[in-house]
């Protein structure tokens, strides 16, 4: 049972989150987050990966 994460875990990481990148860098992080999770399903994929 490695790694059980409930909500509370979950909001908490979310606050620790907002208060480390600040309300103005949030849309930039998940921007960022977004293209490293389709760069690397297209990699899994196989396809080439272009920037």
């Amino acid at each position: 049972m490695p790694f059980r994460v409930g909500p509370w875990e979950i909001g908490l990481i979310l606050v620790i989150i907002l208060v480390v990148f600040g309300v103005g860098k949030l849309p930039q992080v998940g921007e960022s987050l977004g293209k490293s999770i389709r760069q690397f399903r297209k990699a899994q994929q196989g396809e080439e990966v272009k920037e």
